[in-house]
């Protein structure tokens, strides 16, 4: 073994090692039976048909309340039932010739679409606030590998071509890109960049909150190996509905072969082209962003986030040298930002990043027009 391949697989076990970097999972909000349910849904949320190669599970709606449901679909891009929590502004329905900006929330790793639950400043009553399922260790792209026991795994097509557009047909939404955000933490903070840079014409907004940004970091890919292996304990983002940042990952669901997502970590004969060409450091993808609104935050206070400070801050500076403006957030040990932020990879921090960001993020949408 090379000592290059020592080095990564290293790094990754070094990441599993870690317990109690994310918040517990968030408690299952308690749901009618079917059959309440069924006689429920039509008049508490608005009416979702088929579409985009989305079919819908009626019988696995979950209505939280008239402003925060989740659906359940299948699709063909992905093996099983997959969820997609929404949350309206209050106004949705009072306001019938509105139409929303939305902002689409990726969770992070070993997380789920209840995570969104921990971060109380994204339902906001200025935008629909969307978050689809990310997989446990889906990683926002179109897996190399399909035949994992994964199964299908085209999460990239799955959200870009299919999610958006379906919300866009059964929602009222604003469709340029001026009003519409992809946002993310820890993986969910690489599919922000990634999905910004891959589809600049989709998103006028960005944000990474402890995100896996530079892939140039073999502690990085070194953290998607221990996903991919499912080493519990590396970058997680399970929640609770507290988000106080307790508890420990429920881990990364059944092992796969560690090229299975973005091919071969190792720079030899160049078998890391996959991983350099969506890396979201690389200059030629962070020109993408000349035209997009890009905010960083991110602590530096534990054995996660010292990587994605030093990430987040290559990201910045290498803007920067683009000629392209951001903003980056460094809470340090979190005392500048809240109280429950002890400047590690939680929701303790993550919570209040977007207290912060959100009111910034509704005052672009308005000026947008």
């Amino acid at each position: 073994m090379t000592p290059l391949r020592l080095t990564v697989l290293g790094a990754a076990l070094a990441l599993a090692a870690l317990t109690g970097t994310g918040a517990a999972t968030a408690a299952a909000p308690a749901v009618a039976s079917p059959a309440a349910v069924a006689a429920s849904t039509a008049a508490a949320v608005p009416l979702f048909t088929d579409g985009y190669g989305l079919t819908l599970v009626p019988e696995d709606t979950d209505v939280h309340s008239p402003t925060d449901f989740t659906l359940t679909v299948t699709t063909k891009q992905l093996s099983g039932k997959h969820k997609i929590r929404i949350l309206l502004p209050a106004g949705y329905d009072a306001d019938p010739d509105r139409r929303w900006p939305v902002t689409y929330f990726l969770h992070g790793g070993g997380g789920n679409v209840n995570d969104v639950a921990a971060a109380p400043a994204l339902h906001s009553d200025s935008m629909i606030t969307v978050v689809p399922d990310g997989g446990l260790k889906g990683w926002y792209v179109n897996w190399l590998m399909q035949n994992t026991a994964e199964g299908a795994a085209n999460w990239e097509t799955f959200h870009l071509t299919q999610v958006v557009p379906f919300i866009e047909a059964n929602l009222r939404t604003r469709t340029d890109r001026t009003h519409r955000a992809v946002v993310g933490l820890s993986m969910g903070g690489f599919g922000a960049l990634h999905y910004a840079q891959t589809r600049p014409d989709l998103f006028g907004h960005a944000a990474a909150l402890s995100g896996g940004i530079d892939f140039g970091k073999w502690e990085i890919r070194g953290a998607v190996l221990a996903t991919e292996l499912n080493l519990s304990g590396a970058w997680c983002a399970a929640s609770s509905s507290s988000g106080s940042g307790g508890g420990t990952c429920v881990g990364h669901g059944p092992y796969v072969d560690s090229d299975a997502i973005f091919g071969s970590p190792y720079p030899v004969f160049n078998a890391d082209r996959v991983w350099k060409a969506v890396d979201p450091a690389a200059p030629a993808n962070l020109a993408k962003l000349s035209n997009t609104g890009i905010t960083l935050y991110t602590g530096n206070n534990d054995l996660i986030d010292v990587h994605t400070a030093a990430a987040s801050k290559t990201v910045h500076e290498r803007l920067g040298q683009l000629g392209i403006p951001s903003r980056l957030v460094d809470y340090g040990n979190g005392a500048s930002l809240a109280p429950s932020c002890n400047g590690g990879h939680n929701y303790g921090c993550w919570a209040p990043a977007f207290a912060d960001y959100v009111p910034r993020l509704e005052a672009a949408f308005a000026t947008a027009g």
